[in-house]
């Protein structure tokens, strides 16, 4: 963990959030400036800065964050509706907090990327 990540500061406590699930690798928790009436961030207990970092250094935890996230969609009431799960990888890409995050949205009829 670093003391200067967000988001390792608030998986160890230091900061207050709203947790939703948590496991023994993965924590999620409520985004504070929320892009859908559903949006959570599920993020791993240890710091890895983006989703290719996780991946090349932690396969099975790429997947416990999947997995957590389907037991979140389950919980909120997205699993049958739909929901869209979102890694946002570098500054370019949308990251601005670097601790890999996976962005879970739904509570409604999400747009189609890429449609003008």
């Amino acid at each position: 963990m670093s003391s200067e990540c967000l988001f390792c500061r608030i998986v160890s406590g230091e900061l207050p959030s709203t947790a939703v699930h948590e496991t023994e690798t993965t924590f999620a928790f409520r985004d504070l400036h929320p892009q859908a009436p559903t949006h959570i961030l599920i993020v791993p207990r240890a710091h890895y800065t983006d989703a290719v970092d996780l991946a090349k250094k932690e396969p099975a935890l790429l997947g416990d964050l999947t997995v957590a996230a389907g037991a979140v969609a389950e919980a909120e009431g997205l699993a049958e509706s739909g929901y869209r799960l979102v890694f946002n990888t570098g500054a370019d890409g949308g990251q601005t907090v670097f601790h890999v995050h996976m962005h879970l949205l739904g509570g409604a009829q999400l747009g189609h990327f890429g449609t003008p």
